[in-house]
């Protein structure tokens, strides 16, 4: 392993500005951890093949994260897929990809660990590979490239993806991955060359699957996996008995930008023991374990300190089903409501609502109500075994009606085992009742959302024998679907059902399909689960090109007896039982759940050790937090100077509002709000900066309570806030005191050697008018500049100043001028560093 240098951070930098979000990429987040590369021995990095908004709110990479960060001799950092603006952009500079923490090559790490959640993102694994310069497969490797590794649900069936991991984890991850660390360390002290050997021991660990240690043959059209050693021909899924005893983050990291799910989300459950059969989660987390509330109250309560987030979820397959739901709920909004918390609940289960649970869910910020049905009929929800019934749904819609919901999110499937037109019909006709649904206080409707998916068998269900319907005959049943839900008050989405075809055909494939995949990559596919950049055709063609079929892996029926691409990966649900539940689909036989106490013997407990664990009801440890109420009159203004320096720049005005806000939620400084039922700090800022322009000093302004005084604002803020944002003064002003106006901004311009015409500077300064044509919202507009710009001058060989004359009317950049003055492009002004300078009369008068 070469020497583990970083790149240099200037690289980096200069093709930021070329980017679209670029805080995606700086690493520099609240409660991230950072370790000198000198004091450990194993480094590894976390990589998410999607988006930085995706992947950082998969709370998984957050647990294994922060728990083996709090191994001494272990340093953990994360990289997410390049969007595409970015992969173009570090191509073009031939950069490789890097880690977000000490921007370090991947290549120069020791191990790198992918989470495939989803099939749709395997080519971006292929991707960033690439743009690492890791060779794909785990065969062409040497010694001084990382291990990689790869955990995740799809792991239920890994041989698609087999070819280009070294191993991969069947489970939970908490305990193997530490076990696999600690085992690489001992093996680098006393080998460190023979990988072979490294394997072999991760072998012996529960959970972990060595492809290299299957041969896979073909037979007759088939494929089947040949264990090279007798006795390692099975891998059991590994599982956490207890999650009390488990670790579960308590600062975690405060991610830039908006992910999918900006808030504290509790993880307070896993596993359900609801038993639908179509449902792989489901099948493969069990058995059901929840948290305790003790153990709930203690997390939430520090890991809201540690991030200052304003919403907290409650998360979990079912999270309706906890044992303690009513009691946590009543003690976390009785808790988090003077803190100005939201709690809310991603979705409760039809039929789970009592009215106790109603009373505190009234007080839950309402957003959309979820409910997922699945099928129309009654007849298919108990082939599937969704044990909910139609007048539990009705009562459900109206009770969210009741409570203040106006919007109904319903989740259908289309072309699940035995479904006839009919239970096509089932499901306009149950919209439709549904939508005749008003709200009792509203006294109109509200609005119902349908959305479609295409059934996908998936490895360890009871249906994944089943066949999987064409994209032809899905677009057909969604055309159906969406000709008799045409009524006002519905509105339908769906899934592209070619989308659901090719997760279909990699959810159930073996190793053949690799070559297609890496065809696919070839061929210009990543992001495929993003409908604006997915191209089936590109598909069709490597499919064609690799000699593979589609329908084999899909449409196709298949016998009980049929050996399965994963026979191998033990789930520890046992085969008979998945048969049986097969069976009893096709009879409309419904299995009830193992919280009702009814063991159906699926064979994943032992009754000892691994068994279900529901928590109690317990006394409430979280003392209350009311806050006196203060007039608001007494709430004093503040007005606070920073700076917006370097890596800080490319945050976005929204961004630092964000930050700003929560950096006074952990600094915990008594604030006035706003009223309403989403309170947010009455903060409020200057000017908005351009993304990518530096500032000596801003002005935000901020009410607070009558005893915070500036060096408390001060201190605590300069605690909380990330780099490049510094706190320079602060100081009271009268409350009803208008802000102070500048008449002009001074900058200063860093301009590389080359760039942009600066001859025309003096060009410039010599016409008495300078006409711009600037377009926004189909308009063009026509500006002279010199009635703005009052000086513009060329100090040295690379540095401009600049001073633009503020006017309400029209608002003018130093972007505006360089495009027009010196013939700046786009690409060229992302390399331009503007500063912007302090004005002389701040805080004069």
């Amino acid at each position: 392993m070469p020497h583990m240098c970083n790149m240099p951070k200037g690289e980096l930098q200069a093709i930021l500005g070329e980017v679209e979000k670029p805080s995606r990429y700086l690493g520099t987040e609240v409660n991230r951890v950072i370790k000198n590369p000198a004091d450990v021995t194993l480094r590894l990095v976390l990589a998410f093949p999607d988006l930085y908004e995706i992947g950082t709110s998969h709370f998984g990479i957050q647990i294994l994260y922060h728990l083996l960060n709090r191994h001494t001799e272990i340093a953990v950092e994360r990289v997410f897929a390049p969007a595409k603006d970015m992969e173009k952009a570090l191509r073009n500079a031939h950069i490789p990809l890097c880690s977000l923490e000490s921007q370090t090559p991947l290549r120069r790490f020791h191990i790198l660990g992918f989470s495939l959640l989803y099939e749709l993102n395997f080519t971006n694994v292929l991707n960033m590979l690439d743009l690492a310069g890791i060779p794909l497969y785990a065969e062409q490797r040497s010694g001084e490239d990382p291990i990689v590794i790869a955990g995740g649900p799809c792991v239920s069936n890994p041989e698609p993806m087999a070819p280009f991991f070294d191993a991969m984890v069947f489970g939970d991850g908490e305990t193997v991955l530490p076990a696999m660390a600690d085992l690489w360390m001992s093996w680098k002290k006393e080998d460190g060359c023979d990988r072979t050997a490294l394997l072999s021991l991760w072998a012996r660990l529960e959970g972990v699957y060595i492809p290299a240690f299957f041969k896979a043959a073909d037979e007759d059209g088939f494929q089947r996996l040949i264990p090279i050693d007798a006795g390692y021909s099975k891998v059991k899924r590994t599982v956490v008995h207890d999650l009390d005893g488990a670790f579960f983050p308590d600062k975690p990291i405060l991610p830039f930008g908006k992910p999918v799910h900006d808030r504290l989300r509790l993880e307070i459950s896993r596993g359900c023991g609801r038993g639908c059969r179509f449902c792989q989660a489901g099948m493969i987390y069990r058995p059901v374990r929840e948290r305790s509330m003790r153990t709930l109250l203690d997390l939430a309560e520090r890991s809201l300190a540690a991030t200052g987030y304003e919403d907290l979820s409650l998360l979990s397959l079912s999270t309706g089903d906890h044992s303690c739901l009513l009691p946590l709920i009543e003690t976390l909004m009785r808790r988090c409501r003077s803190d100005r918390v939201a709690v809310s609940l991603p979705s409760i289960r039809a039929g789970t609502l009592t009215p106790a649970l109603m009373e505190q869910i009234k007080k839950v910020r309402k957003t959309g109500f979820t409910i997922a049905p699945e099928a129309g009929s009654q007849r298919l929800r108990d082939v599937i075994n969704k044990n909910i019934s139609l007048d539990e749904i009705q009562a459900t819609v109206s009770d969210a009606f009741a409570m203040g919901w106006q919007i109904i999110k319903l989740y259908f499937m289309i072309g699940l085992p035995t479904e006839t037109d009919a239970d096509l019909d089932a499901i306009v006709q149950l919209v439709s009742g549904l939508n005749k649904i008003k709200s009792p206080a509203r006294r109109r409707r509200g609005q119902i959302n349908v959305s479609v998916t295409t059934f996908i068998p998936k490895a360890h269900t009871p249906f994944q024998w089943a066949s999987q319907i064409s994209a032809d005959e899905a677009w057909s049943k969604i055309n159906h679907l969406k000709s008799k839900l045409r009524m006002p008050g519905v509105q339908i989405k769906w899934q592209h059902p070619a989308m659901s075809l090719l997760e279909g055909v990699v959810a159930r494939a073996d190793r053949r399909i690799a070559a297609v995949i890496e065809r696919a990559w070839r061929l210009g596919c990543t992001f495929d689960g993003w409908s604006d950049h997915f191209n089936f055709e590109r598909w069709r063609q490597a499919f064609d090109e690799c000699g593979q079929s589609i329908d084999f892996f899909t449409t196709r029926s298949r016998s009980l007896e049929e050996h399965l691409p994963w026979a191998h990966m033990d789930s520890r649900v046992e085969l008979d039982f998945l048969k049986s539940q097969w069976q009893a689909a096709q009879q409309g036989i419904i299995a009830p759940g193992c919280r009702e106490g009814h063991c159906h013997q699926c064979g994943v407990c032992d009754f000892k050790i691994l068994k279900p664990r529901q928590s109690t009801p317990e006394t409430a440890q979280w003392s209350d937090s009311a806050r006196a109420d203060i007039a608001l009159e007494r709430y004093r203004r503040m007005e606070l100077i920073y700076t917006k320096r370097q890596q800080a720049r490319f945050f976005g005005h929204l961004e630092l509002a964000n930050i700003f806000a929560r950096a006074l939620r952990r600094a915990k400084i008594d604030m006035l709000y706003s009223q309403g039922f989403h309170p947010m700090p009455r903060i409020s800022f200057d000017d908005p900066l351009p993304l990518g322009m530096e500032s000596y000093a801003e002005r935000m302004w901020v009410r607070v309570a009558p005893q915070v005084q500036c060096r408390e604002l001060i201190e605590g803020l300069s605690a909380c806030m990330p780099q490049g944002i510094t706190i320079a003064s602060c100081r009271e002003i009268p409350v009803n005191q208008p802000n102070k106006t500048f008449e002009e901004d001074h900058y200063q311009i860093r301009i590389p050697a080359g760039i942009g015409e600066l001859e025309q500077i003096t060009r410039f300064t010599r016409h008495d008018t300078w006409t711009y044509c600037r377009r926004r919202k189909g308009r063009t507009y026509t500006i002279d500049l010199k009635r703005y710009v009052q000086k513009f001058e060329r100090i040295d060989a690379d540095t401009l100043e600049m001073v633009i004359l503020r006017n309400s009317a029209c608002t003018v950049r130093p972007a505006d001028i360089l495009r027009s003055v010196c013939n700046m492009d786009e690409q060229r002004l992302a390399l331009v560093r503007v500063i912007k300078l302090a004005p002389a009369a701040l805080h004069n008068g």
